[in-house]
């Protein structure tokens, strides 16, 4: 059996081809909240929250003016950019909602709740928040969590926002 990975190990940033980098800065940046760090000229972008670097990465050098994948086949499925609170989650669908961008659905997992939408190139994107670890599900096993997919209460959830 292969020795797990470093506990400390987390992914740093997610690097997205794009077939318009102001198209996506629209979406990433002028919806969901993403701050530009840095440009490179017309075709790429590097997008944080709270000043890091950048957590995603947005370019087009080899896709300027491509089109998604056709369904059926390989690629990523979905980015997942984790909020700290259920808060700042209802604030995502607020921003959302507002903009008029489509939820393509909403989802309870047990561990977590989440938004699922597409970006602008039809990129996969879930906004979530985990639930604090001593709340999560566990397996009956005791091995591990149980994870399921109910649906979401988004009024339920947009209204944190009114607390």
């Amino acid at each position: 059996m292969v020795e797990p990975i470093d506990p400390g190990v987390d992914v740093g940033h997610v690097h997205l081809k794009v077939a318009d980098v102001d198209r996506a800065l629209g979406f990433y940046c002028g919806i969901l909240g993403f701050e530009l760090m840095q440009r490179w000229g017309v075709d790429a972008a590097f997008i944080s929250a709270g000043g890091y670097h950048h957590h995603i990465g947005l370019n087009s050098w080899s896709s300027k003016g491509g089109s998604p994948p056709p369904p059926g086949a390989t690629g990523l499925f979905h980015t997942a950019i984790r909020y700290p609170t259920r808060r700042a989650l209802a604030d995502a669908l607020r921003r959302i909602s507002e903009a008029g961008w489509p939820l393509e659905g909403a989802s309870d997992h047990g561990v977590s709740e989440a938004l699922y939408l597409a970006d602008p190139d039809r990129n996969g994107v879930e906004l979530y928040w985990d639930r604090p670890r001593d709340r999560w599900p566990m397996a009956p096993d005791g091995k591990g969590v149980e994870m399921g997919t109910a649906p979401l209460d988004l009024d339920d959830l947009i209204a944190e926002l009114r607390d």
